[in-house]
């Protein structure tokens, strides 16, 4: 399934690309839902399912404990990304 998450207006305009691939370890800020305006890192990603899970976003669970709470990678915005990776850094540098 292809899905991504735009990118800051900082990171739009450095890589020349509107949206990207989350990956673990970038930073969102989530713009729409329950959760609106609350920043983290991801903790997860669910390519088949098309949803990250963030740093922080949990729900209370009717047994106890907490439990992550799921959102769509189309309703966060990265603003800053991961580049440890060697493919990820030059096909970001590719665009531009």
């Amino acid at each position: 399934m292809k899905f991504g998450s735009r990118l800051s207006a900082e990171l739009r305009e450095r890589h020349g690309r509107r949206t990207v691939r989350p990956r673990v370890g970038d930073t969102v800020r989530i713009v729409r839902g329950e959760f609106k305006d609350i920043e983290g890192k991801v903790t997860k990603v669910d390519s088949k399912a098309g949803v990250v899970n963030v740093e922080g976003v949990t729900r209370e669970k009717l047994k106890g404990g907490t439990a992550p709470v799921p959102v769509q990678a189309s309703n966060v915005i990265i603003t800053s990304l991961v580049l440890v990776d060697k493919q990820r850094k030059s096909k970001l540098e590719v665009a531009a």
